[in-house]
């Protein structure tokens, strides 16, 4: 029975890239105003997760609901942030502008862009400290301030469920602590933000629910029961590191492993 107070439910997925399978029977239910980790290897089917949650990859089995309705028809309630490396950097754009087309879901996009939308977008860049290059074509940013201005757009969706296709990814120390302390204050505001992630050493201190996936979901739930030397083992494989095994008995000492 589909619960219409779950942001995101997830029964049975199976997807498929040219008949080669890439998630199995994946099953999954995040909470409202949850801030979800998804780790994994590479190859693992992370962000073809995230896609097929957005509608942008149809699945071969099993279904995605978003407050219990169809991708299709629930998709407005969710903000998205893709991977860097699939943006056009070199689009004649300004900060400014990519910001407000996070507005466009409120209007369609041919409806009229007013004051509203712009001050909404203004306070979105504030609050990402990158109001001062608005007019700045997006192209001229570094890696950090380009993450900076989609989160900036995806505030600007005021959306309820955001999908973060590795927002940390190149970008400073500085930056990524920003970024999480952002994403920490929308949580508390009762949002629900889904982040693919890469660096397991942080992954224990950023987020309150993860998901380990390697094309099966390996296992789902709060930090302190996931974050184990045997789940992380069994996600990543021969992949897991000296660098991962440190963070994992740094966990230890810190309460989050058993």
């Amino acid at each position: 029975m589909i619960r219409d107070k779950l942001p995101l439910e997830v029964h049975d997925l199976t997807v498929s890239y040219q008949k080669r399978p890439v998630l199995y029977g994946i099953d999954l239910e995040i909470e409202e105003g949850s801030l979800v980790g998804i780790l994994g290897p590479n190859g693992a089917g992370k962000s073809t997760l995230i896609k097929t949650i957005m509608n942008m990859i149809k699945p071969n089995g099993g279904y995605v609901r978003i407050f219990g309705k169809r991708p299709k028809d629930g998709i407005k309630r969710i903000g998205y942030i893709p991977q860097k490396e699939s943006i056009d950097w070199d689009f004649p754009v300004t900060v400014f502008d990519v910001v407000l087309m996070g507005r466009y879901g409120h209007h369609g996009w041919f409806g009229r862009i007013g004051k509203e939308d712009r001050k909404k977008a203004s306070e979105a860049l504030e609050q990402v400290n990158m109001l001062s290059y608005s007019e700045r074509p997006i192209g001229n940013l570094s890696g950090g301030q380009q993450q900076r201005v989609f989160l900036a757009r995806a505030l600007a969706q005021e959306s309820e469920v955001y999908l973060m296709d590795e927002p940390f990814a190149g970008v400073d120390a500085v930056t990524e602590k920003a970024i999480i302390s952002i994403l920490q204050g929308m949580k508390k505001e009762g949002k629900t933000l889904v982040v693919v992630h890469h660096d397991l050493a942080s992954a224990k201190e950023y987020f309150d629910h993860l998901l380990l996936l390697n094309m099966r979901k390996i296992a789902y739930g709060p930090v302190s029961k996931v974050y184990t030397r045997e789940l992380l083992q069994k996600t990543y494989g021969g992949k897991l590191t000296v660098l991962s095994d440190i963070a994992i008995e740094a966990a230890k000492v810190s309460g989050f492993s058993d």
